[in-house]
């Protein structure tokens, strides 16, 4: 179906708020070519601040829902990265400055928005994006839905913050209309904590397929060992890199690829400090932050994922498949929905040096087959972890709730 025309408009702050929203955001509205017919609108309520696995999933559902009859507009609850490096730059985007997750008053600001914008849904991705979402689908009666993209109970080594962001969730989505979650595992996860099983859909991942991939060549000297991420304590780091000492220390030419950012400078410290002790911080190459993690894994020779719990279906380790690259990764939670052990790459317990060493040794040896590791990665990206499929699922989800055909 055609995409309605996105105007900007801007808009004076909420007078009960002038705190909330920034002096850059602009209120952003659909007008519809009246030539075409309208479509379904739904906003999306982000964090906003990083760009990692689930800002991915919002990015690409903002550019592949239109063609499943979505309309789609953007709310970030704080200014930052998703607005400086998403590819959906023609989804409307409005950012507001909650000062802290109790900040409420943005409330009023996505009100108005699924009142001026003429929004028939709205999808929230946090706990902070679900309660400000629910409070506002109460003051409008906008339906919502709530995509689970990890267990929040166990999303970080932080257990207050856990207990917390727990308990908001499961107060915001007491009114959430559908859940969609993006594992099997996380399905059963929220099943635990009460929620109906009518209630969730399960929608798979999924990322666009990368022009011209094919199956790797197994290296003939120097291996690189890649891992992409936002570092922060739930990912492992530590794990992959005393590997590599381990690996090094056996006479392996190996070096690692640390793509991303660091939740903090201290933990970007804590790492340095361990690569350091270990004497293998000249086999490191740290690259920051890209928004461009296919020419970052054409550079790599294997995708490792040392997370030690908090995953729901990871982004990169379906990027590295849509790369043709094997992945050695934890088996943890929605991880093995992707990797299939000994076919795809190698799966090991989470927080294991010794096994996640084995695993990286028994590919580099040749005690499994590169190449036939490749190849079926690049296979089964292929054959389940499409963008297109993911947001026309997301689609069907949205028609369960909102039911019928596209508003006149």
């Amino acid at each position: 179906p055609p995409i309605a025309t996105a105007q900007m408009t801007p808009q004076p702050s909420p007078a009960s708020a002038p705190s909330v929203v920034s002096e850059a955001t602009e209120l952003l509205r659909y007008y519809p070519d009246v030539d075409t017919p309208r479509s379904w609108r739904v906003l999306h309520v982000i964090n906003g601040e990083h760009f990692a696995g689930a800002e991915r999933v919002q990015d690409l559902l903002g550019l592949r829902l239109p063609d499943h009859g979505f309309d789609v507009g953007f709310v970030a609850l704080k200014a930052g990265r998703f607005g400086d490096v998403r590819e959906s730059i023609n989804t409307p985007l409005a950012e507001v400055s909650m000062a802290s997750r109790w900040d409420l008053r943005s409330v009023r600001f996505v009100t108005r928005m699924l009142r001026d914008g003429d929004y028939h849904l709205l999808h929230a991705h946090t706990p902070r994006s679900a309660l400000i979402a629910s409070l506002a689908s109460r003051a409008t009666g906008v339906p919502m839905v709530y995509h689970v993209h990890s267990p929040t109970s166990r999303d970080s080594t932080h257990r207050i913050r856990n207990w917390v962001n727990d308990r908001v969730e499961r107060f915001a989505i007491r009114s959430a209309a559908k859940l969609i979650t993006v594992s099997p595992t996380l399905t059963e996860h929220m099943h635990s904590v009460g929620v109906a099983s009518e209630r969730m859909q399960c929608v798979l991942n999924g990322v666009p397929a990368i022009a011209g991939a094919q199956p790797r060549c197994q290296p003939t000297d120097a291996w690189t060992v890649g891992m992409v991420a936002l570092f922060r304590p739930r990912k492992g780091a530590e794990v992959l890199i005393e590997s590599l000492a381990a690996l090094r220390a056996r006479g392996h030419n190996l070096r690692l690829r640390m793509i991303g950012s660091f939740e903090s400078e201290a933990y970007e410290q804590q790492l340095i400090g361990l690569a350091r002790r270990l004497e293998v911080l000249d086999a490191i190459d740290w690259t920051g932050f890209t928004n461009d993690v296919a020419s970052e894994l054409a550079k790599i020779d294997l995708l490792a994922l040392p997370s030690l719990f908090g995953e729901g279906l990871p982004m990169v380790v379906l990027e590295a498949m849509a790369a043709a690259l094997p992945v050695v990764a934890t088996h943890c939670e929605g991880v093995s929905q992707a990797v299939l052990d000994g076919k795809t790459g190698r799966l090991v317990e989470p927080g294991s040096v010794g096994g996640m060493a084995a695993a990286i040794e028994e590919i580099v040896t040749g005690a499994y087959d590169y190449e036939q590791l490749s190849h079926a990665a690049l296979n089964r990206h292929a054959e389940a972890f499409s963008d297109d499929t993911m947001a026309r699922q997301v689609a069907e989800a949205y028609r369960d709730v909102l039911g019928g055909e596209a508003p006149a």
